[in-house]
């Protein structure tokens, strides 16, 4: 599975509209609870490609996802899973299935709320602000970039390419960020030790040799080799 190259979401929660993505193959009720939430300032889309959401997910990078249980293809409870493995974002299940096996199940991918229909949509919209509320109040700054298939996410500091996860040292994600935030350009051994050095830790011209050795052998072991180029008497590069 492809995804759209050199993607940043900064979410703060505070200055930023919130983004909120609809997944629901009714395109009347998607339409609808779109309206809705953009009475309330919301940034709301309906997704219409139900192939691949996660493509759709990390192009808009929304800060809240509502998703139905049943869809084309594949159903809520596989994209709630997707989603997780990528992102923390709040995801609420909207589903006329709302028996105590899909609420478990719901829960049990990841999601965070279970809205049965009908429901009404003042009460969607409460629920929605409560959760933003209670998620960005605490967690301030949530980013992901992606490049190339592989994804970092900032919250917690671990690197996803083809379902497999990787957790980053300090320094290890120090870089990849850098490198990543500047990804098509040459970011130069000085710029890195730069970064490092704000961070209180000193890295010396070696010691950053060691680093980059290190973090490349880490994402060969998920076939990301030759991810970080050498720009010989330059610097680093991904492309």
């Amino acid at each position: 599975m492809r995804y759209p190259r050199g993607n940043l979401c900064n979410v703060s929660g505070v200055d930023s509209v919130y983004k909120i993505m609809i997944i629901e193959d009714d395109i009347t009720i998607a339409k609808t609870i779109k309206e809705h939430l953009s009475k309330w300032d919301y940034d709301a889309i309906y997704v219409t490609d139900f192939r691949d959401i996660i493509r759709q997910f990390i192009q808009f990078q929304p800060h809240l996802v509502l998703i139905d249980v049943i869809l084309p293809f594949f159903d809520g409870f596989h994209w709630c899973n997707e989603i997780r493995k990528i992102s923390k974002v709040p995801v609420v299940f909207i589903s006329s299935a709302g028996d105590n096996m899909n609420i478990v199940m719901a829960m049990n991918m990841g999601g965070d709320d279970f809205i049965a229909k009908p429901f009404d949509l003042h009460v969607l919209a409460a629920k929605v602000k409560a959760l933003l509320r209670r998620t960005y109040s605490f967690l301030g700054q949530v980013n992901i970039i992606e490049r190339n298939g592989a994804i970092l996410n900032i919250s917690d500091a671990t690197l996803t390419y083809q379902d497999r996860k990787i957790d980053l040292t300090k320094n290890d994600f120090r870089i990849l960020q850098l490198l990543m935030e500047n990804a098509g350009n040459v970011v130069s051994r000085e710029e890195i030790m730069q970064r490092l050095w704000e961070s209180d830790d000193f890295v010396d011209d070696n010691t950053l040799t060691v680093n980059i050795t290190r973090l490349r052998r880490k994402l060969a072991e998920v076939g990301l080799k030759d991810f970080i180029k050498t720009k010989k008497g330059i610097g680093y590069l991904v492309e």
